[in-house]
C-alpha cells in the first residue's frame, strides 16, 4: 500500500459510471415489478453501497476508507435498451474514493444482471469509467464525453 501516514485529511468525491444493456422481454419485467428476486433497483442499489464500503477487502493494494456519503443513481433507457448507474462517493480522508466509486457501479451492474438472467443472459456490462473526482494532490478530474 501506499504511506499516507503524513497526508492531512481533505475532501475527496469521485463520481463513477457504466451500463447494462437488456432485452425488451427484461424492461417489461422491470416495468411490470414482476422480477421473481424482488424490487431491482433497490437490491442494486443496496448491492452497491455495500460493494463500496467492502473495496479494501477485494482490491488488495486499496485503504480502507471511512465514507461519509455513497448515492446510487439508476437511468432507463427504453429506446437504447440500457440501464445506466451512476455513483458518487465522498470522504474526509488522506486519500481518494476513486476505486470505491468504481466497485459500486461493477456491483450494482452485476447485480442487475443477477437478478434478470432468468428472463435472459443476453445483458452487455460496459462503459465502466471514472466520470469525475474532486480532491487530493492529483487534483480534478473530468470524463471528456465521448459517447
Amino acid at each position: 500500500m501506499v504511506d499516507v501516514a503524513d497526508k492531512s485529511l481533505s475532501a475527496r468525491e469521485a463520481e463513477a459510471e457504466g451500463e447494462i444493456s437488456i432485452t425488451s422481454k427484461i424492461l417489461e419485467a422491470i416495468k411490470q415489478q414482476t422480477l421473481k428476486k424482488g424490487d431491482l433497483f433497490t437490491v442494486a442499489k443496496i448491492a452497491a453501497i455495500n460493494a463500496a464500503k467492502q473495496t479494501s477487502t477485494f482490491i488488495p493494494l486499496c485503504h480502507q476508507i471511512p465514507l461519509d456519503f455513497i448515492d446510487v443513481k439508476f437511468n432507463v433507457d427504453e429506446k437504447q435498451l440500457k440501464i445506466k448507474i451512476t455513483t458518487q462517493v465522498k470522504t474526509s480522508y488522506k486519500t481518494g474514493v476513486e476505486m470505491e466509486a468504481l466497485m459500486a457501479v461493477n456491483i450494482g451492474l452485476i447485480t442487475i444482471y443477477d437478478m434478470c438472467k432468468a428472463l435472459s443472459k443476453e445483458m452487455v456490462i460496459s462503459n465502466i469509467r471514472l466520470s469525475r473526482k474532486t480532491g487530493g494532490k492529483s487534483g480534478d478530474y473530468e470524463l471528456i464525453r465521448k459517447d
